[in-house]
């Protein structure tokens, strides 16, 4: 391989890795913020606080960290910023406003000022009320469809980013490679019972 070869590869290889930004890398990039100078990119303070309160209650520390130990909040206020267009994040804004609108009509405030019990309750009737993903089969939907809404959607990126971020993936999920480390001489008493996949 000559030297111009090799420069064009190279250079193919780096902008494929340049050109390839994904969630996990922008999930990635809030393990690094500092809770206390945290600053919104996106969303505006009363949004925000919106968010890191839909997430505590979501997911709040127990004895594993909580959806606010790993910066949920501020991967979703990330994500918004960086990877929605202006009328998806028009559509954002709108739709956390309604929530907090419904918020306010049905239990007096806002969802981050409401006790645990109207938190509880908001969700519940917001578990009722939503339609439901699509059923799958291997993650291809099957059958009709229909878009999930504000809440659902928010619940189902607030889980994503908690279950993808490097603190539970390492210290609180079960991780079993496979194929795992070949072992090529061992005896057949410490193989243990057959995997059944």
């Amino acid at each position: 391989m000559n030297r111009r070869d090799a420069l064009k590869k190279s250079a193919l290889a780096i902008g494929a890795a340049a050109g390839v930004p994904t969630l996990l890398s922008l999930l990635q990039a809030c393990s690094k913020q500092d809770r206390l100078t945290w600053t919104p990119l996106f969303l505006s303070e009363d949004q925000a606080v919106f968010m890191s309160s839909f997430v505590d209650f979501l997911l709040p520390k127990t004895e594993t960290p909580g959806g606010l130990d790993v910066k949920s909040d501020i991967f979703i206020d990330l994500m918004y910023a960086k990877a929605y267009d202006e009328a998806g994040q028009k559509n954002v804004v709108a739709e956390i406003e309604k929530f907090n609108a419904d918020c306010k009509a049905t239990y007096g405030s806002v969802f981050a000022e409401l006790s645990e019990e109207d938190k509880a309750a908001c969700f519940k009737a917001h578990e009722a009320s939503s339609p439901k993903f699509p059923k799958n089969v291997w993650g291809t939907a099957v059958g009709p469809s229909e878009p999930v809404g504000f809440y659902r959607g928010l619940k189902s990126t607030v889980l994503w980013s908690y279950f993808s971020s490097e603190e539970i993936g390492k210290n609180v999920l079960s991780y079993d490679p496979i194929p795992g480390p070949f072992q090529g001489c061992i005896p057949l008493s410490e193989v243990g019972n057959t995997w059944s996949l």
